[in-house]
């Protein structure tokens, strides 16, 4: 009897549904072929449900994702609906909640897709970026003393805790391991300014490395790998860092692997239930239009059947996105530039499979 999964859909704001679909779509395909089955339950979360009823995220619905396998999530982020509120509201409090307390980033360059990096290629750009998803300053942690006055005062607090800190870490190294690229794991940090953070930081680094003798550890200030990513891509096998910096890094490594079009993450939480989706964000002004680009939703079911279990059809969706990429029927990674519909691409990569 074949096994089945129970993944909670999210389809959210603005074109999400219609990225979400052509992930949902191609994942079938896989699962199908790999003798296993997949039942979705529909989530309404989101700025039409928020304007209708004035509700972001039930406590119920967090409870009830608790039960699933994973959870794939289209986008989040409605123009009439006050930045920071769904974000805040879902997508922040989910992490908290289900406490997926690792954001992974895969970059991964595929052929066919343009890179600005001159005379880079696929080989050059493949790593995979761990970032901690419940702390530092996304905690929410300050306040403000006098607000609305000339003396006023804000302060944000960066929490760092060694349980969170190590936790996280522990994680990269395994991945590192059992990824048996280079075995270097990178931290990323910023030990010269930082002083209290970093410091706890690198030191649980030292530490955990202690158990991983065949991963070779390495230290780069945030700043610096900036430039590193731009320069030197080929450099990096893993990074580790903490929730700010892993935040602005993994946009501009999205942008190295050809853009937001192709780049997917994981909300991990490898006791519990994990989220995945496209880092594209909603688009709205391309909603409805069938222009969107469908790839990273899709990237994103590659994760999730990693995430559950089923590598054999994570390879296999991972290799047609390749072979439909080799084609050359799709033209660029820009919404309304692809030369083929949000659907036929998602047809296509679905037929490779």
């Amino acid at each position: 009897m074949s096994k089945t999964y129970k993944i909670a859909l999210l389809p959210g704001d603005g074109t999400g549904p219609e990225v979400l679909k052509e992930g949902v779509k191609v994942i079938e395909a896989a699962a199908k072929k790999n003798g296993f089955s997949l039942d979705f339950a529909n989530y309404d979360l989101g700025g039409e449900r928020y304007k209708k009823t004035g509700e972001v995220l039930p406590e119920s619905v967090i409870e009830e994702f608790k039960k699933f396998d994973a959870m794939f999530l289209g986008a989040i982020g409605h123009p009439d609906v006050k930045p920071g509120i769904l974000e805040k509201g879902i997508l922040l409090k989910l992490r908290f909640e289900l406490d997926q307390y690792i954001n992974l980033r895969p970059v991964k360059l595929y052929p066919n897709v343009d890179t600005p990096l001159k005379d880079k290629t696929p080989a050059d750009i493949d790593m995979i970026i761990v970032r901690e998803n419940t702390e530092g300053l996304y905690t929410g942690a300050g306040g403000f003393l006098k607000k609305d006055t000339p003396q006023e005062v804000a302060v944000q607090e960066s929490i760092n805790t060694r349980f969170g800190v190590e936790r996280c870490i522990r994680y990269a190294f395994e991945l590192t391991q059992k990824r048996a690229k280079n075995n270097k794991l990178t931290l990323c940090g910023k030990t010269n300014v930082l002083t209290y953070a970093s410091d706890l930081w690198q030191r649980t680094f030292n530490d955990v490395a202690k158990s991983f003798p065949a991963v070779k550890g390495d230290y780069v200030n945030v700043d610096a790998i900036c430039m590193w990513f731009i320069k030197n891509p080929e450099w990096f096998d893993v990074v580790v860092t903490d929730n700010l910096f892993g935040d602005i890094i993994t946009d501009l490594a999205a942008m190295i692997q050809g853009g937001m079009g192709v780049a997917a993450g994981g909300n991990i939480n490898p006791e519990g239930v994990s989220m995945f989706e496209p880092m594209g964000g909603s688009a709205p002004k391309y909603t409805g239009l069938n222009v969107i680009n469908p790839i990273a939703a899709i990237n994103a079911g590659t994760l999730l059947l990693e995430n559950i279990g089923e590598t054999n059809a994570a390879k296999d969706v991972d290799a047609a996105v390749v072979k439909a990429l080799e084609s050359g029927k799709i033209k660029s990674m820009s919404a309304g530039r692809m030369g083929m519909g949000t659907d036929e691409i998602g047809d296509l990569i679905a037929s490779y499979i």
